[in-house]
């Protein structure tokens, strides 16, 4: 592993121990994405060797083998356990889910997950025949401000296979589908009378697994890209795939677990009030108006609870 987050490629020290699977359940791999230190080597070296980046997106444009690979040339930025770090160990759950299985990972998500939860439109590219259904991504040009089609619907990047099926980011889904999912959650693996997940399993990815200074360095990390994020996604601590609220600065009360996406979306559940809220944009955080949407969203979602 690298002797410093920032160092060259070649200075390293050995690992003190193993990946383990709960490494990458809590994003503590060792590997991840640090949008503020793009020069770094690093992050350099994901780019430059096509781990991410390739073809104007951030997904990867290769195989889960291939991807892999490339991956496995690069080393670690911090010692296994070590550290929250963003994106990449859940693109590596995803291929070994895949691995393990002995089926594609989408295919796993729809066997286990997608079918029993009557999850019809989530997948990893939405079809022709609901492409109608996907509106454009649109940012601001950097020098004007006016808005641009980031991405199409259409010929765009949600309209066919993705040759690598993202754990980190590569589903496309509805309001319908997500809300089953998280009422799921909230419902401790159930669905109906039909069990999804267990319950201990639930409350371990629903609930904060960090240290107090894993919590601590996620925390820095959200304050840091407060100039990307807007703020958004800072609420304490991390379970599985997701952050948990571990201290209230506003409405919504500890123990609330969700996530805010890139892509100006934003979906938390609140076990406390029994609640899933959803929001979808298509103007990405790469504008401050699309946080202020979210957090009015919320703000008047809490404001309407009379009891």
């Amino acid at each position: 592993m690298l002797k410093r987050p920032d160092s060259p490629l070649d200075d390293t020290v050995p690992a003190r121990r193993p990946l383990a699977v709960r490494d990458l359940l809590t994003s503590t791999c060792g590997l991840g994405l640090d949008m503020t230190a793009m020069g770094s080597p690093m992050m350099s070296a994901y780019f430059e060797q096509g781990v991410y980046g390739e073809n104007g997106w951030l997904l990867p444009a290769v195989g889960p083998d291939e991807w892999m690979r490339r991956l496995g040339t690069l080393p670690l930025m911090y010692q296994p356990g070590e550290r929250w770090l963003y994106n990449v160990s859940d693109d590596v759950l995803g291929v070994l889910v895949a691995r393990v299985t002995g089926q594609s990972f989408e295919a796993f998500l729809r066997e286990r997950i997608f079918d029993p939860l009557g999850m019809k439109d989530t997948g990893s590219h939405v079809p022709a025949d609901k492409i109608d259904r996907l509106p454009p991504l649109y940012a601001p040009d950097p020098q004007t401000g006016k808005f641009l089609v980031a991405d199409e619907a259409e010929g765009g990047h949600h309209s066919r296979p993705p040759a690598f099926q993202s754990g980190g980011g590569g589903l496309d889904s509805t309001v319908d589908d997500y809300h089953a999912y998280f009422r799921m959650l909230l419902n401790h693996g159930m669905h109906g009378s039909e069990r999804i997940l267990s319950r201990p399993a639930v409350e371990l990815m629903t609930t904060n697994r960090l240290t107090p200074e894993q919590t601590a360095a996620l925390q820095s990390w959200a304050r840091s890209v407060v100039h990307l994020s807007h703020g958004q996604g800072q609420t304490g601590g991390w379970g599985f795939g997701m952050t948990v609220r571990t201290y209230r600065g506003d409405y919504a009360p500890i123990g609330q677990f969700g996530w805010d996406g890139g892509a100006g979306t934003t979906t938390y559940a609140d076990p406390d009030n029994q609640l899933v809220g959803i929001l979808l944009t298509q103007t990405g955080m790469s504008t401050p108006d699309s946080a202020r949407a979210m957090q009015d969203f919320w703000t008047t979602l809490y404001q309407a609870i009379d009891d």
